[in-house]
């Protein structure tokens, strides 16, 4: 049996154990100080940023809430202020109907005031212009009854305003000449 026979197959050798030994301590102490710190390092500023960004949106969202809210405020405002508003142009506009109906409720008194007048005055005028009618009839027509000239204009005035006077106040009666020439009265 040779050297390479005494040896337990199982077990490394000695001399390549130690030096695998040194190697994966040197390895093991280059990653311990220079990597991990790094991997260590990059993961701190991962979880800052995160941290950071879930902070910021959380303030973000906290913003958007207050600007919602204050929006939403805003709005409540507006439409309480246009309710307002509204309501005054209601108000004005009932105001305004209520003023012109008054103007035309006085500016109809008004015109029928004075067509009340105007058809006084033109009635006054009718009077007048009947009465001289009347009058000049009344003296021709007397005229011819009596047969002589009632053309004074003074005394034919007085007769006729007179006559008219009188049939005014009720003392004048009309009569009716009957069947055989005598008169009588109605």
């Amino acid at each position: 049996m040779g050297a390479g026979e005494d040896a337990v197959p199982i077990l490394p050798y000695l001399p390549e154990l130690v030096f695998g030994l040194i190697v994966f301590g040197l390895f093991y102490f280059f990653v311990a100080k220079k990597i991990v710190p790094s991997l260590e390092k990059v993961y701190a500023e991962r979880t800052a940023a995160i941290e950071g960004g879930m902070q910021a949106a959380e303030q973000a969202q906290a913003e958007a809430a207050a600007a919602k809210k204050q929006y939403e405020d805003q709005l409540g405002e507006a439409r309480a202020e246009a309710a307002r508003i509204r309501e005054q142009a209601k108000e004005q506009g009932a105001q305004i109907v209520a003023e012109m109906r008054g103007q035309a409720q006085a500016e109809a008194a008004r015109i029928t005031e004075t067509a009340h007048k105007q058809i006084e005055a033109e009635r006054q005028q009718a009077l007048v212009q009947l009465r001289g009618e009347v009058g000049e009839i009344s003296t021709a027509l007397a005229s011819k009854i009596v047969g002589e000239s009632l053309e004074e204009e003074a005394r034919q005035r007085g007769i006729v305003d007179r006559f008219l006077a009188d049939l005014e106040a009720g003392s004048v009666r009309p009569e009716k000449l009957g069947a055989n020439g005598e008169q009588g009265s109605l």
